[in-house]
């Protein structure tokens, strides 16, 4: 910024006459990997909390700190597709609008094919070629315009991360967030057995939702409190959103979780997808430093990999059979 002196009847001016992007690091995720091995599971925990801008002495367990991590799954693993309820306040949507600039929020507005995927009026392509992934918050109150034709397409681009519309045939590796509010108890529990009965009935068919690999069980998590208000040191938002975006595509994890995990031959395909892509995206957050399969204790990957991701499938599966008796809630025995 430079000042320049008035001349005659002019004022002083203070102008611009250099511009510097102010960048003051290099992203080096393998540095990011390897100081892992710095801290302890639960030391690691809490600094992923932090950097969420949370504080995690407000959560009363590890596994409701997982749980909460379960938000960053998205970020760091491509063609994820996640549904997560949860009462109003807890802080659903702030996650997703302020954590990184590689998310799209859509917020219970009017959507269209053409802003999803493509716009043939205009030869553009939509907003998930553009973004990590895409986020539909309140989804009950969202409306679709030409709902089966989108829905169609929609199933398409879960199922394979490809899509069409007229002649135009794209990919993707965006994800799939869909957020909403649930009915709860008095003592915090839902109201109905069938988690999708508030919803539009566009988010009620069975073959769409079987597509979404894991839920999350948002009403277990705190509303918004003043001890969950972060104070003190927390990685730097832009870097950790950097961090989660390199995360994405660094090969190591899937090699690792397919050589950790025995799949049974007759396992459903889209069960030991969505198992699979949520132990990565486990492993990705908790353990970044492992690079081949002897890094990481069998016990850990278990608890904290395969274990939550099973769990998460598996209520994906139990709603999808109360809506459709074709389906079963049976997952394959998938073991380490």
């Amino acid at each position: 910024l430079v000042y320049i002196p008035p001349e005659g009847k002019q004022k002083g001016t203070i102008e611009i006459v250099g511009y510097k992007p102010f960048k003051p690091y290099e992203v080096d995720v393998e540095y990011f990997r390897e100081k892992r091995r710095e801290f302890t599971l639960e030391e690691w925990i809490d600094l992923l909390i932090r950097s969420m801008e949370y504080n995690p002495e407000g959560f009363e367990s590890l596994s409701q700190k997982l749980l909460f991590l379960a938000r960053l799954l998205v970020f760091v693993e491509p063609n994820l597709n996640m549904i997560e309820l949860a009462p109003k306040g807890t802080g659903k949507s702030y996650t997703f609008n302020n954590l990184s600039k590689y998310g799209w929020v859509i917020s219970g507005r009017v959507v269209s094919r053409a802003k999803l995927l493509y716009d043939i009026a205009r030869s553009t392509s939509g907003i998930i070629t553009r973004y990590d992934f895409v986020v539909l918050d309140e989804i009950e109150s969202i409306k679709f315009t030409e709902p089966s034709e989108l829905q169609g397409a929609l199933k398409n681009y879960l199922e394979s991360g490809n899509f069409s519309v007229a002649n135009y045939r794209g990919v993707s590796s965006a994800g799939f967030m869909l957020l909403g509010n649930i009915p709860l108890t008095k003592d915090r529990k839902p109201l109905h057995s069938k988690y999708f009965v508030n919803l539009p009935k566009f988010f009620q068919d069975s073959a769409l939702l079987d597509r979404f690999h894991g839920f999350i069980e948002g009403w277990k998590l705190h509303r918004m409190r003043e001890d969950l208000k972060l104070r003190g040191y927390a990685l730097n938002v832009e870097y950790f959103s950097e961090i989660l975006h390199k995360l994405r595509t660094t090969p190591d994890f899937v090699k690792v979780v397919d050589s950790l995990l025995d799949i049974p031959k007759n396992a459903d395909t889209r069960d030991t997808r969505a198992i699979v892509k949520i132990c990565t995206g486990y492993l990705k957050l908790l353990f970044p430093y492992v690079h081949e399969k002897d890094d990481i204790s069998k016990k850990e990957f278990e608890i904290f990999c395969l274990k939550p991701a099973t769990e998460m499938r598996k209520i994906i599966k139990r709603q999808i059979s109360l809506i459709d008796n074709e389906f079963n809630d049976t997952l394959p025995e998938i073991k380490i």
